[in-house]
């Protein structure tokens, strides 16, 4: 490797990179773990991680790495939220690396509406929200990460650093790319980009179910689209003693559930994949009382557009007409979400590559089936060649450990330093 600076040309043997590269993971791992610690015992929902931003703000500020704040602002209800986003922006370390487009990380920020169970020193401070996906965990790997690469004397390409808010409502990476996080810019003008424009990005999630000290990803889609439906059923209320003088919007809806089901084994080829789950049902305000409306609402997940299409025109169906059957009606409310998390090939066998180069092939896994969950990761694969892979957490020796969105779930420290690694080495590959 080579590098142009104020003092001309500085050569760097591979060895040696590999060497500084391995030191500087060490020096920067006590603090990555702190600032874990810390952003898992404050943690905040989407669009109210106020201090989850201005910390990340510190650390940056620390590191000496240039930024933009107060990115991803939206409205709701008339009122704005959100502007917890960040950019940061470290420049190659030569004149024909930052003639070249940036490379992208990505890191989410937000927290769950759960009460945590752990039990850990670090556990939540604030009842009912907490860390139950990894994202204190993601956002410390990219922190570290940051720290690394500001320290290396060669850094080929130019580097973005994203700090995303609102990965699991509303849809923060949406909102950052319409800003212009992945165009580029400057400090001075008023896009979220920074620097040069991102040619690749790359994300990571921790993953429960694959050993520390592996990544796993594929080519093409790793995590499906996800849509969201409310349904309102509306009959006619009665005594619970005289049905026959109401519309019962409970039965309608009940019938409606069970219907939903043939979208999957009726409606798309058993070949494909869709799964259409109802998540809550309302109802009632008494026993003997037959309601005049009923709620539900669930989520729709698949893979391709065509899928996604028939499975929503399918369900319009399907709840308009079962409920007409019954003497009721229904509205329908369906919100379409993140789409398909696609992985763009060339950039994910640079990720493969990359990997096994640094870990050997027996620690990197090619993901034989997608995953129905879904990620705003896929929203930059609209405007860069996009990679997202997984990040083995359970530990050493255990058969299982709590999965994401548990209360007993918690990011695994041993999986950090991978982490950093991964990144740092996908910055500095050519």
């Amino acid at each position: 490797m080579t590098s142009t600076g104020a003092g001309g040309t500085v050569r760097v043997e591979a060895g040696d990179a590999d060497a500084t590269l391995h030191r500087l993971i060490r020096e920067a791992l006590p603090r990555a773990r702190a600032v874990r610690h810390d952003l898992h015992r404050h943690p905040e929902l989407a669009m109210h991680e106020h201090a989850t931003s201005q910390r990340i703000q510190a650390e940056l500020s620390a590191i000496g790495i240039p930024f933009k704040a107060g990115l991803a602002r939206d409205t709701l209800n008339g009122q704005a939220i959100g502007g917890t986003g960040i950019v940061a922006h470290l420049p190659a370390t030569s004149p024909e690396g930052n003639a070249l487009p940036a490379i992208g990380l990505r890191a989410d920020i937000d927290a769950l509406p759960i009460l945590e169970s752990t039990g850990k020193p670090y556990a939540s401070a604030t009842p009912g929200v907490m860390h139950a996906c990894g994202h204190d965990g993601h956002t410390a790997i990219l922190l570290g990460a940051a720290r690394v690469l500001a320290s290396m004397p060669v850094r080929p390409r130019p580097v973005t650093f994203i700090f995303q808010p609102a990965e699991e409502d509303i849809g923060g990476a949406e909102l950052l790319c319409n800003e212009g996080a992945l165009k580029g810019g400057s400090l001075h003008d008023n896009s979220a980009g920074l620097g040069a424009p991102v040619g690749e990005v790359f994300g990571l999630h921790g993953w429960p179910q694959l050993p520390v000290g592996c990544v796993a990803s594929r080519v093409g889609p790793l995590l499906a689209a996800v849509d969201d439906f409310e349904i309102t059923i509306t009959g006619v209320q009665a005594h619970a003693a005289y049905p026959h003088l109401g519309r019962d919007p409970i039965v309608a809806t009940a019938a409606v559930i069970t219907a939903l089901q043939t979208i999957a084994s009726r409606a798309i080829g058993p070949l494909d994949s869709v799964v259409v789950t109802v998540g809550q049902v309302r109802a009632g305000s008494a026993k003997n009382i037959i309601p005049g409306s009923a709620f539900l609402e669930g989520t729709v997940r698949t893979l391709r557009a065509a899928t996604r299409a028939a499975a929503r025109e399918r369900l319009h169906e399907i709840v308009t007409s079962t409920a007409r059957a019954h003497g009721c009606e229904a509205k329908i409310e369906y919100i379409e979400g993140y789409p398909v998390t696609e992985n763009e090939p060339a950039a994910t066998e640079k990720f493969f590559r990359v990997a096994e180069d640094a870990m050997g092939a027996s620690r990197v896994l090619r993901v034989e089936h997608p995953t129905m969950g879904g990620e705003d990761f896929a929203f930059y694969g609209r405007h860069a060649a996009a990679c997202f892979f997984f990040l083995g957490l359970r530990p050493a020796g255990a058969v299982e450990c709590p999965s994401l969105h548990q209360p007993d779930f918690d990011f695994n420290d041993d999986a950090m330093p991978l982490g950093i690694e991964m990144f740092c080495r996908l910055a500095l590959s050519r």
